[in-house]
């Protein structure tokens, strides 16, 4: 008879997965479950094989990050708020950079493409809050700006999660970034500025 599921096993799995596939380890049956106590029919108990394993990989780094941004509380100040979700986003990656790594593996099917937007769209609201409170020019496209910020936000991350950049320069030059984008969609240089160091300060 085979064993139940066991979230704890599951768990054990993706982030031992998630872990050799950022060091670059062949991920092999044998590899994955040497040293936990589990045996190989573990994988197809909670995953059905090795390409559900992937997909719960990436699951589990939207999941993670769609809690993180849960967090963010909500002020009176959009920017501030929507600079914070960069802020939220970036310590997540810092924090489980393994998971940060593979979820971005779009080789992997996802179970729930839903669930792994949600970060996205939380980011789209947030925006097009900024532009419908003044902040940013009516013209604005809440889905464009989201893209562009997300962009910039995740190739500065990778790059510190990756060690190409050391960890103290995320913050200047993730501000930078956000003030140049923010004021382009016309936000005021000063106010912008002070809420997004607002944002940093407080993450």
């Amino acid at each position: 008879m085979p064993r139940p599921a066991d979230p704890a096993v599951r768990r054990l799995l993706v982030e031992r997965a998630a872990r050799m596939l950022a060091d670059r380890e062949p991920v092999t049956l044998r590899a994955l479950v040497e040293g936990t106590g589990v045996s190989t029919m573990a994988v197809y108990t909670h995953f059905g094989g090795m390409p559900g394993l992937w997909s719960a990989v990436r699951q589990e780094g939207f999941s993670r990050l769609t809690g993180r941004l849960a967090g963010v509380p909500h002020t009176a100040d959009p920017v501030h708020d929507l600079a914070a979700l960069g802020v939220a986003y970036a310590r997540n990656g810092l924090a489980h950079p393994e998971l940060y790594r593979a979820m971005f593996d779009a080789g992997a099917r996802l179970a729930d493409e839903a669930a792994a937007g949600a970060p996205f769209e939380r980011l789209v609201a947030a925006v097009a809050r900024a532009r419908d409170e003044g902040r940013l020019a009516a013209p604005t496209d809440p889905r464009t700006l989201a893209t562009q910020y997300w962009a910039a936000g995740h190739g500065l991350v990778s790059l510190v999660v990756q060690g190409v950049l050391p960890g103290d320069v995320l913050a200047p030059l993730s501000t930078a970034t956000t003030v140049a984008l923010l004021v382009a969609a016309g936000d005021g240089e000063t106010r912008c500025r002070a809420s997004v160091e607002r944002a940093w300060a407080a993450g």
